[in-house]
């Protein structure tokens, strides 16, 4: 094997993410599916199961940064898998019992949430210490690629299971995928250097990661539109399985295939994404996915019964394909622009407005499916999507990201494995 695939410690870390996140993405269709076939929620329930599980971005995630920066990447990227595995492991125990509840529900959500925080802090910044500057774009398509097409199997996936043994096996699922992971990440040799000399107040760690991020015109430009970007697609996508479900009567299975198709954008998203940088420039090429995806979340309140499920299909593969994409090169980004020390915290300090606005419109999602209706609601969130894309205004005259932030100096090159 060359390049990457030669690389044995990112072999077990894609291996292990891509396993966790085809059980994540089973989870959240059997997460919702359970409310709704199972224990029967409302519409504002179902999709408060979205706002709790983001809800800890908003709550820890400025203290979250500040101590990952502090630490080992690795022991903490294991701990929340084991956590993770734990709490999940935990539902379908308590369903055999017949003592699962919405509450239950969502705490496990929130929990699983809390460790997801710590986790995606730690895996991002750990990624930099397994590969090199050059082979970043890759390695982020790759992962990214992965996770798409965890998006694809995960729904059909969980439908499956839904209708063959209930919809909570889709839980169990997930929680046998983070012992997967637990495993890979063990097996991972690489160790990145901390730091062990005196550190400032954790207080004072905070507000240098937030400084930063205020004072660069890119992360301000970056947050600004993630957090009206998440908003609209949060909302939309927290009250897609009730639409699919009770709206216009599709079965488990066939809500798990429409959105198993949708997400397959998402793996023509990735794949296109270091092509289209190197043919337009990165910043053209991130422009060029996000104003492209955006008007099709309006294909989705046009959807009927039967074959009329089709345009939610397209919308969800056209959005899927041009967030993907786009996350790919910001993400890249992000970890050659920002300094490797400061690097948890600045992210942590974007992820709480960016995710942090995800509870919200899962929230308002609810509440104005219930107010105005589901189709309703899909239209209003198509809107503020397209609404958001004037604030990409700043980047339309670069051709290409930044390398590292003024001042930065180039970070050690890891060794291969």
């Amino acid at each position: 094997m060359t390049g990457l695939w030669g690389n044995r410690d990112f072999r077990l870390l894609w291996t292990g993410e891509t396993t966790s996140m085809l059980g994540s993405m089973v989870a959240t269709t059997a997460l919702p599916l359970v409310a709704v076939v199972t224990l029967q929620a409302s519409t504002f329930e179902v999709a408060l199961l979205t706002a709790v599980a983001w809800l800890p971005w908003l709550l820890i995630g400025l203290p979250a940064g500040a101590w990952v920066d502090r630490l080992a990447k690795r022991p903490v990227m294991l701990l929340c898998n084991t956590v993770s595995m734990a709490v999940f492991g935990s539902v379908p125990v308590v369903a055999a019992f017949g003592a699962l509840t919405m509450a239950y529900l969502l705490a496990a959500a929130l929990l699983g949430g809390v460790a997801k925080v710590f986790f995606t802090l730690a895996y991002r910044a750990y990624l930099p210490a397994l590969v090199s500057d050059g082979e970043l774009l890759e390695a982020n398509a790759k992962l990214q690629g992965s996770e798409s097409a965890t998006q694809v199997a995960g729904p059909g996936l969980a439908g499956l299971l839904a209708q063959a043994f209930g919809p909570v096996s889709g839980i169990l699922a997930d929680a046998v995928s983070f012992g997967v992971s637990v495993l890979c990440v063990r097996a991972i040799r690489a160790r990145e250097t901390v730091d062990p000399g005196e550190r400032a107040p954790l207080r004072s760690q905070i507000a240098e990661g937030l400084r930063f991020v205020a004072a660069d015109r890119y992360l301000r430009s970056l947050i600004t539109f993630g957090a009206v970007s998440n908003l609209a697609l949060t909302g939309y996508s927290a009250i897609q399985i009730v639409f699919l479900s009770r709206t216009l009567g599709a079965a488990p299975g066939l809500v798990g295939l429409v959105l198993a198709l949708g997400a397959s954008g998402g793996v023509v998203g990735a794949a296109a994404a270091g092509r289209l940088a190197a043919r337009l420039g990165a910043v053209r090429a991130w422009l060029l996915c996000e104003v492209s995806a955006a008007p099709t979340l309006l294909l989705g309140p046009l959807s009927g019964p039967g074959w009329g499920l089709v345009p939610f299909g397209l919308a969800l593969f056209g959005v899927c394909g041009g967030v993907v994409a786009g996350n790919v090169l910001v993400t890249t980004f992000r970890q050659q622009y920002c300094p490797p020390e400061l690097f948890s915290r600045v992210n942590s300090s974007m992820s709480i407005v960016n995710y942090g606005s995800i509870p919200l419109a899962g929230v308002l999602g609810g509440l104005l499916g219930e107010a105005i209706g589901i189709r309703e609601t899909l239209w209003a969130a198509a809107g503020v999507a397209i609404l958001a894309l004037p604030l990409l205004a700043p980047y339309r005259k670069l051709r290409d990201f930044p390398v590292r932030a003024a001042g930065r100096p180039p970070r050690p090159q890891p060794q291969p494995t």
